[in-house]
């Protein structure tokens, strides 16, 4: 049984190829493949008409809140998926989700059927939020992750995301053509630190040795900033 809610510290940093295969080299025997290794994740944004959501996120509030679905690699309908509220608050990120079938996921967007196995707590306040705002499904992005985590410490995960794209046109999660990458030509990799408490030292160290700082890369405000910027080019 996965998580329904938990809270940690999430930091992102916007790396090239270079810091990333030094960074990995240095930092090696502290670390571990996670279980799941090697995925593709697709996550499903879901927004108001007017984009409020994203809009507000940009703003960089102290509290922060986003509806989305996600999917691991290609899912048939009996497949689950996660359907959660991502919020975070000063740096903190919590999440509230139901694991569903994308099945039951699609009855829910097109027919309002509410999932008869999920956590009925959960899956109401998802509810209430969908109808509050009137979300709708808004743009699907993809990318190709790389998970380890601290051989010391299994709170304190690292991942790397390849080849980030999107699409808003073809929101199915079995949607694997005609995803527009992001960085172009500039093969960028987000890397996310997930951690409880503090970094370790030796962490720190590798970061400095490589000159990596910190970012507020968000991959839905980012891909949302650009085609904003397309627009006004375009009129």
């Amino acid at each position: 049984m996965s998580l329904e809610i938990f809270r940690r510290v999430e930091q992102k940093y916007l790396i090239d190829e270079k810091q990333y295969t030094s960074l990995l080299k240095e930092i090696d025997t502290k670390i571990s493949k996670d279980a799941y290794f090697k995925e593709t994740i697709k996550n499903i944004y879901f927004d108001t008409d007017d984009y409020y959501l994203i809009t507000r996120s940009i703003e960089k509030p102290p509290f922060k809140i986003k509806l989305r679905v996600r999917a691991y690699n290609n899912v048939e309908d009996k497949d689950k998926v996660f359907f959660e509220i991502k919020n975070k608050y000063k740096g903190i990120v919590g999440k509230r989700r139901v694991e569903i079938t994308y099945k039951e996921l699609k009855d829910y967007i097109n027919n309002k059927i509410i999932p008869k196995n999920a956590n009925p707590q959960i899956m109401k306040e998802l509810d209430y939020f969908m109808n509050y705002y009137n979300l709708k499904p808004k743009i699907l992005i993809a990318y190709d992750r790389y998970s380890y985590y601290s051989n010391e410490n299994k709170n304190f995960r690292i991942t790397f995301d390849h080849n980030l794209r999107s699409n808003e046109t073809n929101l199915s999660l079995n949607n694997n053509e005609k995803l527009l990458p992001f960085f172009n030509n500039k093969k960028m990799i987000i890397m996310e630190v997930k951690f409880l408490d503090s970094l370790p030292f030796w962490f720190i160290k590798s970061l400095e040795n490589n000159k990596i700082y910190p970012t507020s890369f968000s991959k839905y405000g980012s891909i949302y900033t650009n085609k904003l910027k397309e627009e006004l080019i375009n009129v």
